[in-house]
């Protein structure tokens, strides 16, 4: 069973304000003004007592600016976890908006700046929590599991909180106990867990914009150009993609994979910004993104998340210069939200799988 209720609606507007965050990419810096304004945000950073927290999907600059000034490149969760952990008063996410919001979840007390406000995730628009929590209301015996990319509002709702890492192990446990499930919002990744684990599962239908875009077909194309190249998944992506991979796994997951297989070619299903840190963490094997679309179609996405691409060094720099784009939260939202946050990451502190 999928809920499909109202989305179509939904979709049409995910889609105009994709195009409109496309339109408002800044130009390319410059080799000297990338220099100075990574001259300026490190020396706002330290003056604000801020730390810098990046998602692998980010631009390079971003990803390289963080780690040198003693932040972090990690998935969405992780970002969270560092920016809790980290001493800094104040954790400055280059990422999307319920990342900035996880982050507030879980450090209630630091001040949290989004590098732009209105970078949005698909996913996370495409589960409004009015519809959502109508949805569980209907279902009120069934435990209610929520991916990472959803709003607090649609968290503080929520059982569970999971991130693609932990997912397959906390949904195989929960099934064990006989419980059954809600998924929400990605309809991709709610399916392979579903196959994978057996669960009875109700899926939400939603999808990435990114990761839909990916075609088996095309894919099989590739693959027979590169016969000896591995393929590497994020379980976001179709059946038919799935179905083509070696390895299916988490961003930390790919990002690991790329280092331990033999393999010294990959073709990569997922946001093309998880390149720049697979060719850094392993150096001299080579990285394909994975073809999106095909013949006669639209492509929407490209492998490129229009939003993550709105986070640049001049919006970083503007963040820190005003104060822009802070996260605030109703406090009971967040507390209520906190609950299945806190209870995924005790799960994963007696799961050395879950990271």
């Amino acid at each position: 069973m999928e809920n499909t209720h109202g989305l179509a609606s939904v979709a049409a507007n995910i889609s105009s304000l994709a195009a409109q965050a496309r339109a408002a990419l800044g130009p390319p810096l410059s080799a000297s003004e990338q220099s100075l304004l990574e001259q300026e945000i490190t020396a706002l950073l330290s003056e604000q007592n801020a730390v810098l927290v990046a998602h692998y999907y980010v631009n390079s600059e971003l990803q390289d600016l963080a780690e040198a000034t003693g932040g972090y490149v990690a998935d969405s969760l992780e970002m969270a976890r560092l920016g809790l952990e980290h001493p800094a008063s104040t954790v400055v996410v280059a990422g999307v908006r319920f990342m900035g919001e996880t982050a507030k979840i879980l450090s209630p007390e630091k001040r949290i700046l989004l590098v732009e406000s209105s970078a949005e995730c698909s996913l996370d628009l495409n589960c409004p929590p009015e519809d959502f929590s109508a949805f569980c209301d209907q279902q009120p015996k069934r435990t209610v599991v929520v991916y990472a990319n959803t709003s607090a509002a649609v968290k503080a709702r929520a059982d569970w909180v999971v991130t693609s890492s932990i997912a397959l192990e906390l949904i195989r446990d929960l099934t064990t106990q006989g419980e059954k499930l809600i998924w929400a919002p990605d309809k991709y990744l709610g399916d392979y867990i579903q196959k994978q684990t057996g669960a009875d599962m109700l899926l939400w239908h939603a999808s990435c914009i990114v990761h839909e875009e990916f075609k088996g077909e095309v894919l099989v194309n590739l693959k027979t150009q590169y016969p000896d190249a591995a393929v590497l998944v994020h379980p976001e992506s179709p059946p038919s993609v799935i179905a083509l991979a070696d390895v299916v796994g988490s961003t930390g997951q790919l990002i690991q994979a790329a280092q331990d297989l033999e393999a010294t070619l990959f073709i990569v299903a997922t946001e093309e910004g998880i390149l720049h840190k697979m060719r850094q963490s392993a150096p001299g094997k080579r990285f394909l993104e994975a073809p999106t679309a095909g013949a006669g179609a639209t492509c929407e996405s490209c492998a490129h998340c229009p939003w993550m691409k709105m986070n640049d060094l001049s919006r970083l720099a503007q963040a820190l210069r005003h104060g822009t784009g802070e996260v605030l939260l109703d406090e009971s939202v967040r507390a209520q939200a906190a609950i299945p946050i806190q209870r995924m990451l005790a799960y994963g502190r007696k799961h050395s799988g879950a990271r």
